[in-house]
C-alpha cells in the first residue's frame, strides 16, 4: 500500500477535518485528531502535525495539501549525497507543476543550465518559483525559453483520468514524464552532455526507476534526486518556472473554454467554479478539465444537487 506523509499546522488539520467531514470515521488510533476515508484512500491526522495518506489515491489526496508543509520522505535507498560544488555544475534540472490542482494538466519540464550561464540565470531573476508571483514567472519564463535548452511535456486531464482509472498512481505518471522529458532534452542537446541531472524528488530513487522500468529507454547515468531541488541548482528552478508558465497558459485556455475564471489549487473556491461548469457545460465537460479522482468532483456535484 502506498503511503505519503505530510507535516501540517493545527489550522490546516482543522481545515482538512472540515474538508473531509462527510467521510470521517468514529474509530481512530491513539494520538489521532481524525480519520477520514474518501474514495481509494485512508487519511489519519495526528496531534503531532503528521498526516498519513494510505491507499491508491493517497498521493493525489495529499497533493491537495502540499502547501501545508513539506512532505516527509523516508531516506532514499541507494541515494548518494550530491557531489561537492554541484551547484556550479552544468546541469539538467527537472520539475513538475499542477499535481495538486483539480483543474489543469500536469506540466513537466527538463531544462539545461550550463555553469557559465549561472550568473545570467541569477540576473534574469531565476529562483525558487514558490517565491515568485505569476506575473514574475511569466516574465522570467519568456526570457528563459529563448535562452536555454528545455523540454516540456504536458499530461492533459483526459489522459490523466484514463491512466488513473486503470490504477496508475500520480507518482508513476510523474516518473514516466520526467524520464521522457530528460531523454528528449538530451536528444535536443546532442552531442553536448551535462555534468549531472537533478530531479526534484517526489519518490525514492529505487521507486522512481521501478516506475519507469517498462520504458524502452531509461536515463540512469548521472541522475541525482533531491527534495527542494530548486534551492540546490538553478536548473531545477528554471525548469519549475517554465513548467509553471506552461501550466498558467493551459489554465487560461480552460477559463476561455469554460466561460468561468478557473482557479488554481483544490479549495472550496474550486468547488464553486466546478459547480458552475456543471451547470453551464455538463458533467463530462468538467471531467475533461479536471483530475476527476480529487474530492472536489464530488463536492461540486453536491453543490448542484447531483
Amino acid at each position: 500500500m502506498a503511503n505519503t506523509v505530510i507535516q501540517a499546522t493545527k489550522e490546516t488539520i482543522e481545515k482538512m477535518k472540515a474538508h473531509y467531514g462527510n467521510v470521517l470515521t468514529e474509530k481512530r488510533p491513539p494520538g489521532a485528531v481524525f480519520v477520514a476515508k474518501p474514495s481509494g484512500c485512508t487519511i489519519t491526522a495526528y496531534k503531532s502535525g503528521k498526516v498519513l495518506f494510505q491507499g491508491a489515491n493517497g498521493e493525489g489526496e495529499s497533493s491537495q495539501w502540499g502547501a501545508s508543509g513539506p512532505k516527509v520522505k523516508s531516506p532514499s535507498k541507494g541515494t548518494t549525497a550530491l557531489p561537492e560544488n554541484f551547484a556550479q555544475w552544468s546541469v539538467i534540472g527537472s520539475d513538475e507543476v499542477g499535481t495538486g490542482d483539480f483543474f489543469g494538466p500536469i506540466t513537466v519540464v527538463s531544462a539545461y543550465v550550463k555553469k557559465e550561464h549561472i550568473p545570467l540565470m541569477k540576473e534574469l531573476g531565476v529562483k525558487d518559483s514558490k517565491n515568485l508571483s505569476d506575473p514574475q514567472i511569466i516574465k522570467i519564463a519568456r526570457d528563459l525559453i529563448s535562452t536555454i535548452p528545455y523540454s516540456l511535456l504536458t499530461l492533459h486531464n483526459p489522459k490523466y483520468n484514463e491512466l488513473q482509472e486503470k490504477g496508475m498512481t500520480q507518482g508513476k505518471m510523474k516518473a514516466l514524464l520526467h524520464n521522457q522529458a530528460i531523454l528528449k532534452l538530451l536528444e535536443k542537446m546532442d552531442p553536448e552532455q551535462p555534468d549531472g541531472i537533478l530531479i526534484d524528488q517526489f519518490v525514492e530513487k529505487n521507486t522512481y526507476f521501478k516506475h519507469v522500468s517498462a520504458q524502452k529507454k531509461i536515463q540512469r547515468d548521472r541522475v541525482y534526486f533531491s527534495t527542494k531541488g530548486e534551492s540546490i541548482h538553478l536548473a531545477v528552478a528554471a525548469a519549475s518556472i517554465i513548467a509553471r508558465y506552461a501550466f498558467l497558459k493551459e489554465m487560461d485556455k480552460l477559463s476561455a473554454r469554460a466561460g468561468v475564471d478557473i482557479p488554481k489549487g483544490a479549495g472550496k473556491h474550486v468547488d464553486v467554479a466546478a459547480a458552475k461548469i456543471i451547470q453551464r457545460k455538463g458533467m463530462e465537460e468538467l471531467k475533461s478539465m479536471t483530475k476527476w479522482h480529487f474530492a472536489n468532483s464530488g463536492k461540486a456535484m453536491r453543490l448542484v444537487g447531483k
